[in-house]
């Protein structure tokens, strides 16, 4: 029964991390990606331009892929590894709880972000349509008897 229901789960979890990281890439531009630019600079967080126009765009673009299940494994690599820079600039010093400013969520993130990535997507991914179709067609035919 469990068996069943997985891909369900999946499917969950996928739209849910996904609305996580467009709400926070939405934000990013919304209070003005200048603001993010100069975050970024007193962060100390190399190229602070080019970094914050990259993460919004990743978290905005990859919460996308995540919901509709496309490029999965390269958008959980890409969120992931902006989840870990984001720990590494912003919360490492926090310690790990996040209310005290730690990197309990963005390490949960990141963790869900390959996990869900890897997973194939669950129900209705995108990437397991095209995948069933790319495998169909690289599938011989069967052999016909010789009766």
């Amino acid at each position: 029964m469990f068996a069943r229901l997985q891909p369900y789960g999946l499917l969950i979890g996928r739209v849910m991390l996904g609305v996580v990281f467009i709400a926070h890439g939405w934000q990013k531009f919304a209070d003005g990606i200048d603001h993010s630019v100069q975050s970024f600079e007193s962060l100390g967080i190399p190229a602070p331009a080019l970094s914050a126009y990259f993460t919004a765009t990743a978290e905005l673009v990859g919460g996308v892929l995540l919901i509709v299940g496309a490029l999965m494994p390269l958008t959980g690599l890409v969120l992931a590894g902006i989840m870990l820079g984001a720990m590494y600039f912003v919360h490492l010093d926090g310690g790990f709880y996040s209310r005290n400013g730690g990197f309990e969520y963005v390490l949960t993130l990141a963790a869900l972000s390959v996990a869900i990535g890897f997973s194939g997507g669950g129900a209705w991914a995108l990437d397991k349509l095209w995948l069933n179709k790319k495998d169909e067609a690289a599938e011989p035919a069967p052999a016909e008897s010789a009766v």
